[in-house]
């Protein structure tokens, strides 16, 4: 292979593209029997494997309850009602849409609070100057996996009466100061999505050590009928199917291995591409470790040669499939900006505009790790004539 970049006419470093993710899934065979036997119950839902599910999972975070749901916005939802938030609850805008969505939708209003540039986390400083008269709650999340600053955040909570939730969307095999992500605050809410780690196709889970939120969340995820047809509150159908939670437990037990897996893939492209000016990564904090869910880099365009937009264009010319997270952040996007008082959010701008997400996933191959980091340092070499070729393609 050449160093000439592909968008100059190169060869491409990758003959088939390189997608964001990759699930790594259980085999047929590990589920085959199980499978068989939720078919011959008829329990597709509320069965066994619900509940060894959501056993294993307490068990795992080592926290009093894990409850299983629809989705992570729908337990995000389940746990703003169950708190009872009214008002104003803090929370980043540099986070996916459904952290705020659900405040939305359970009628509270958003106050943006600034991230760390470095963490891309809440910043504890910048979450308590947000604070109103009205503010019910804080919001945080471990964003890519990387664990907020759960003690500086609850000493604020505790010092201003509030409740501390977090998106744990990302959070399955992180660990916040050696612990696994899910005793911090008053909840932590996970995804279990096919971009997580931890998958069960579709489904989240609340973790608490709240027994009076516990039981809220189990009422609303079956609309709030407490099973004698007179509903309790005006809760969802957030129920998680035997067929989700099967899929779950079997992937619980990759779960220690895959986040090895990308801490070592992380460390590759740190070693590698930390060599390029201009490029930077998230910090994790020492005694913290992050789940990778997502791997980004923040291009500063003056030092790299092109700004991340551009490099994201070359990229899809190597084969290489990116993201910009979060880009527009919250407060920009359409159903979500009129609740932005203009506040000045300076670390959600930058990283808007310049954060970006390589594909990882659980046991990348070290020669896709490679391949990656070859195709950027190969642009950057050629940065003046790549921007030259994007931008004479645009003009025509």
């Amino acid at each position: 292979m050449n160093d000439r970049p592909a968008v100059l006419g190169g060869t491409p470093v990758f003959e088939q593209k390189v997608n964001i993710v990759r699930p790594v899934l259980p085999q047929l065979p590990e589920m085959a029997s199980d499978m068989e036997a939720i078919l011959q119950s008829g329990m597709v839902t509320k069965g066994r494997y619900l509940r060894a599910f959501e056993d294993a999972v307490r068990e795992h975070l080592g926290v009093r309850h894990a409850v299983a749901v629809s989705s992570c916005t729908s337990g995000l939802m389940l746990t703003y009602r169950g708190l009872g938030l009214t008002g104003d609850v803090v929370v980043p805008s540099f986070t996916f849409m459904a952290t705020v969505a659900a405040l939305v939708w359970s009628g509270l209003r958003p106050v943006y609070a600034d991230v760390d540039p470095e963490t891309t986390n809440l910043d504890p400083a910048a979450a308590e100057a947000a604070i109103t008269p009205n503010t019910s709650a804080i919001v945080a999340v471990h964003n890519f996996g990387n664990p907020a600053a759960a003690d500086e955040l609850a000493a604020i909570a505790r010092k201003h009466g509030l409740k501390l939730i977090f998106d744990a969307a990302h959070g399955f095999g992180a660990r916040y100061q050696g612990r696994p992500i899910g005793e911090q605050g008053d909840a932590n809410i996970f995804s279990l999505s096919p971009t997580k780690l931890l998958i069960a196709g579709e489904g989240g889970i609340v973790a608490t050590n709240d027994d009076e939120l516990a039981e809220r969340i189990r009422l609303g995820r079956e609309y709030g009928n407490d099973g004698h047809y007179d509903t309790v509150f005006a809760g969802l159908n957030a129920r998680m199917s035997e067929f989700n939670a099967l899929l779950g437990l079997k992937s619980l037990g990759m779960l220690e291995a895959a986040a090895a897996s990308r801490n070592e893939t992380a460390a590759r492209f740190e070693e590698w591409l930390g060599r390029l000016p201009g490029v930077s990564f998230q910090k994790v904090r020492p005694g913290d470790r992050c789940s990778y869910k997502d791997f980004s880099i923040v291009i500063d365009p003056e030092k790299f040669g092109m700004n991340r937009d551009e490099l994201a264009l070359a990229l899809a010319a190597e084969g290489v499939d990116t993201r910009k997270y979060y880009y527009p952040a919250v407060h920009h996007q359409s159903a979500y900006a009129a609740y932005y008082q203009g506040q000045p959010l300076p670390a959600t701008d930058l990283l808007e505009t310049h954060s970006l997400s390589l594909p990882i996933w659980s046991h990348m191959p070290v020669e896709v790790t490679e391949g990656i980091c070859r195709a950027i340092e190969r642009i950057h070499l050629n940065a003046r004539a790549v921007r030259e070729q994007l931008g004479a393609g645009q003009r025509a």
